[in-house]
């Protein structure tokens, strides 16, 4: 294990954002499925801005064709930024404004769909030979945790590459990469030592039911694993066969650790978790909350 001294702290942040979003046609046929609204705000700016929390103010963001509607959405508007400016609107200035703040946002395109594993090898020249945060936009994590600077910390003071995994149910698992963990000797009860990793397992065949949640703090010793990493389960290169290989290494840049999440978690790629995101987080808002709140009760008492 590497001394934590001897660790950078991570400073980048990867999204990857080339999907197509089949799960949400016909809406996003023709818009990306990260500009789904959640509330009033696309789904891949509280990813943004969880990263900003988090010290990550360096982002690059994996595309594809269609997904133009990204790169418009973080650039300023100086024609709208005016007009709201002089209509004296400065709530919604500053709200598209902050969308703009939140950080050095670079796009780059992948150009073959080869999967997870394929969209993290594209960032190799941006990030370079430091630690970089992977977090994916289909997961959205509740403000108030602090997942993404607990595994910085942990990356930090163990070297290696940290994933984030949660519990779930084991008749869920086949939707999930899933691991097989231990303790670590003396350390919190949330962090263990993956030693085993399995791509969307059948129930009967998962190792356990904890699943990775898409946050990951790696390693880069990742790229020079993933450049060798062959098409695993559909066919695609697998960010989580890589993984495997780095848990089961020895060495610098080997070695994976986990956090283990009991927070609130909103998966956006699946319909019902979406619209129960949209639900508590406007339920929580102070604008919107207390009209929304009581309408809910009412609604649910009539059903």
């Amino acid at each position: 294990m590497i001394h934590s001294s001897l660790n950078p702290r991570t400073r980048k942040v990867v999204i990857p954002a080339a999907g197509m979003g089949t799960r949400f046609l016909p809406a996003t046929k023709a818009m990306p499925k990260e500009m789904l609204p959640v509330v009033d705000e696309p789904a891949i700016q509280y990813v943004v801005a969880e990263a900003k929390a988090a010290g990550l103010d360096d982002v690059l963001m994996i595309t594809g064709r269609g997904k133009r509607a990204l790169e418009d959405h973080f650039d300023r508007v100086p024609a709208l930024e005016r007009s709201l400016e002089l209509e004296g609107d400065f709530g919604k200035l500053q709200k598209i404004q902050d969308a703009t703040n939140l950080g050095n946002i670079h796009f780059i395109r992948q150009i073959d769909a080869l999967g997870l594993g394929h969209a993290v090898l594209c960032a190799q020249q941006h990030v370079g030979r430091e630690p970089f945060a992977v977090l994916l936009g289909d997961d959205l994590i509740a403000e108030q945790e602090k997942l993404l600077e607990r595994m910085i910390d942990v990356q930090q003071e163990k070297g290696g590459s940290v994933i984030a995994l949660m519990k779930v149910p084991r008749a869920n698992v086949s939707a999930y990469g899933v691991a097989a963990v231990s303790s670590v000797d003396g350390g919190p009860e949330d962090v263990v030592r993956v030693t085993d990793l399995v791509e969307k397992p059948e129930a009967d065949q998962a190792p356990s039911n904890l699943a990775v949640i898409g946050r990951y703090v790696l390693d880069p010793t990742v790229f020079d694993i993933l450049e060798r990493t062959g098409p695993g389960r559909g066919n695609e290169i697998q960010l989580t066969d890589a993984l495997q290989v780095l848990a089961e290494g020895e060495g610098e840049g080997f070695g994976v650790h986990a956090v283990v999440f009991s927070g609130k978690r909103y998966d956006t790629g699946d319909k019902l978790s979406y619209l129960k995101a949209v639900i508590e987080l406007s339920s929580a808002r102070e604008d919107l909350g207390p009209a929304l709140r009581p309408w809910l009760k009412d609604f649910a008492a009539a059903l």
